[in-house]
């Protein structure tokens, strides 16, 4: 009777020992050091995304001519090269933030979308021409829609809380580009398009 009372002492401490394991690991883990230069208010961190979105603009005007020459479906082409029409307009919206915020035009590689655009290129390799390389080619794309999306929701949310209205108008509208981009490849792949590649 006594072991018994003890087995149910243990399992009921069990839990307890584990909570307080992960407690004790949460408290022990390191903080990460800011660098040097690092921001220190929400106006740097909006600065800081801005160069980072401009690199990955001045990026995708590179790789979506290789995308659109890859592409073997009209639409699919034609989808390509009017974003690639639209993000020479973003560039633009861009420079003319970094002006309406007394700063210049900077761009500060984007680990993130290097990332994308290495992939899209695998994919693109990995991938015989036609309606497969096709399929593949709007994931690579809906991909970088999907980081640009959530970058310039986030910057239009800067913009609104800084006060930023020459900066918040163009985030704005290049955010809602890329959704309809984003909606565009979406439609073309389900009108047919994978079921093709299939």
């Amino acid at each position: 009777m006594a072991t018994q009372k003890a087995t149910a002492a243990t399992k009921k401490a069990a839990p307890k020992k584990a909570a307080t394991k992960r407690v004790a690991a949460k408290s022990t883990a390191a903080k990460t050091p800011a660098k040097k230069g690092a921001a220190k208010e929400l106006k740097d961190l909006f600065e800081d995304a801005l160069k980072d979105i401009y690199w990955a603009e001045k990026a995708l005007t590179k790789a979506l001519p290789k995308m659109e020459k890859n592409a073997s479906d009209p639409k699919l082409k034609k989808a390509i090269a009017r974003h690639l029409e639209e993000t020479q307009t973003h560039i633009s919206r861009l420079e003319d933030c970094f002006s309406a915020i007394g700063k210049k035009a900077v761009a500060k590689k984007c680990d993130a979308m290097q990332g994308l655009l290495d992939e899209g290129k695998s994919i693109m390799e990995e991938t015989v021409a036609g309606p497969v390389r096709d399929a593949g080619i709007i994931a690579a794309a809906q991909k970088v829609e999907h980081y640009e999306i959530a970058s310039y929701g986030t910057l239009a949310a800067y913009a609104k809380v800084l006060d930023q209205k020459k900066c918040l108008k163009p985030l704005l509208a290049t955010l809602a580009e890329e959704k309809a981009c984003d909606e565009l490849l979406t439609s073309i792949a389900d009108t047919g398009l994978n079921s093709e590649a299939k």
